[in-house]
C-alpha cells in the first residue's frame, strides 16, 4: 500500500458566503466590502435587495436607510410617520448622494464598536448593476470566479408599494448573462410564498434558498416554527435547493463541559438533499456555546453544513485551507449536493 493511499482524502469544502461582503472590516454592502471579500477568496458575495422610488434595486440590508447612512442630516424631513427613512422614498441618485456608515443601533451607537469607524465615509450605496459589474470585472481580472447570493427583502411589502423586486432581479440577472451561468447564483428569501412564486410563476431557474428566521422577527408571514418542526421541511420539496437557518436553530446547548447537541434540522435537510447555509458566523459576536470562531466553524462543518454566511470570509477560507478541505468545486454542477 502506498503512502498516498494512507492519506486522508480531502473533504468536500463548504462554500464561504461573504455576508454583506467583508462586513467585519468595511461598511456592509459597500463595493469596497465586496472587493475585499473577493480578494479574501469568498466563494459567493451576498446582495440584499430593496427598491428605490424609481424602481431600481439597490444593495442594502433593510428597507430603512437611517441606520447605515447620513440620511437624517442630508434629508431631515423625508421620514415616514414612524420616524424611519425608507429607501423606497428616494431615487437612486438621491440614495447614492448619501454616505454609508458602519451599522448603528436605534440610539446611534455602532452595533460592532471595534469595526470600521461609525461616522460617514466616502463609500456609497451601490445599485445591483453597480455591484454585478464590479464582481464580473473582478472575476475576469483575477481569473477566480465568485458567485452572487441575492436576497429579496420583504417582497410582499414591496408589491404593496407598487414594485415587484423579484421580477426586476430576474431581468437584471438576464442582462448580466447569469442564465448562462446558473451555478454562480443562489437566490434567497425569508418569504416562503415568494419562493413558491419565484419557482412557479416567474419560472426562476436559479438555485433558491428558504431562509429560516424566528416568528417574532416579523420578516414575513411564513411560519418558521412550522418549518422547524419534525417533517416541516417537506413543505419545501420541489421549491428550493437549500435552506438558510439561523445558526442557533442547528443546535442546543449541552450540559456542563458538553459540546452543543445538533437538532434534527440538519439530518432532515440532508435527507432531502437540501444545501445547508446557516447565518451568520462572526468572530466578534460568537454563537452561544462556542468559545471561538474556529470551534464554531469546526462543529458546524462536522455536522454537515454545505456553506456558511460570515462577516469574516478570510477567517473561514483560512480555516478550510488549514484543515484538509479540497479546493472549492461549487461550479461543477447546477446544484451543490
Amino acid at each position: 500500500m502506498s503512502l498516498t493511499s494512507l492519506k486522508e482524502a480531502p473533504r468536500a469544502r463548504p462554500i464561504t458566503i461573504a455576508h454583506r461582503g467583508a462586513s467585519a472590516y468595511l461598511p456592509e454592502h459597500s463595493l469596497a466590502a465586496k472587493a475585499m471579500a473577493h480578494a479574501m477568496g469568498a466563494d459567493f458575495l451576498e446582495q440584499d435587495l430593496v427598491a428605490t422610488a424609481d424602481d431600481r434595486l439597490v444593495v442594502l440590508h433593510d428597507i430603512h436607510i437611517d441606520r447605515v447612512t447620513d440620511v437624517g442630516v442630508r434629508f431631515p424631513d423625508r421620514q415616514r410617520n414612524d420616524g424611519r427613512f425608507y429607501a423606497r422614498d428616494f431615487t437612486l441618485a438621491e440614495l447614492q448622494s448619501l454616505a454609508l456608515t458602519e451599522r448603528l443601533d436605534a440610539d446611534g451607537v455602532a452595533v460592532f464598536p471595534a469595526r470600521f469607524p461609525a461616522g460617514p465615509s466616502a463609500l456609497r450605496i451601490p445599485s445591483l448593476e453597480d455591484e454585478l459589474q464590479l464582481i464580473q470585472g473582478m472575476n475576469r481580472a483575477t481569473g477566480r470566479t465568485a458567485g452572487i447570493y441575492p436576497e429579496l427583502k420583504k417582497p410582499a411589502w414591496h408589491r404593496e408599494e407598487g414594485v415587484d423586486i423579484a421580477a426586476i432581479l430576474l431581468k437584471v440577472l438576464a442582462e448580466f448573462n447569469y442564465p448562462q451561468h446558473r451555478e454562480q447564483v443562489w437566490v434567497q428569501c425569508f418569504d416562503l410564498n415568494e419562493n413558491i412564486r419565484l419557482r412557479s410563476v416567474l419560472k426562476c431557474n436559479y438555485n433558491q434558498v428558504q431562509l429560516i428566521g424566528d416568528d417574532s422577527w416579523g420578516e414575513s408571514d411564513t411560519r418558521y416554527e412550522a418549518l422547524l418542526a419534525p417533517g416541516g421541511l417537506q413543505s419545501l420539496n420541489g421549491i428550493v435547493e437549500g435552506i438558510g437557518p439561523w445558526i442557533a436553530q442547528l443546535y442546543q446547548i449541552g450540559g456542563d463541559d458538553q459540546p452543543p447537541l445538533p437538532t434534527s434540522l440538519i439530518e432532515e435537510a440532508r435527507a432531502m438533499r437540501l444545501a445547508i447555509h446557516p447565518y451568520t458566523l462572526r468572530a466578534d459576536a460568537l454563537p452561544a456555546g462556542f468559545s471561538s470562531f474556529d470551534s464554531a466553524l469546526k462543529w458546524l462543518t462536522q455536522h454537515g453544513i454545505s456553506g456558511i454566511f460570515t462577516d469574516f470570509p478570510d477567517r473561514a477560507v483560512s480555516w478550510f485551507d488549514s484543515n484538509g478541505f479540497a479546493p472549492a468545486n461549487w461550479g461543477s454542477t447546477h446544484t451543490e449536493q
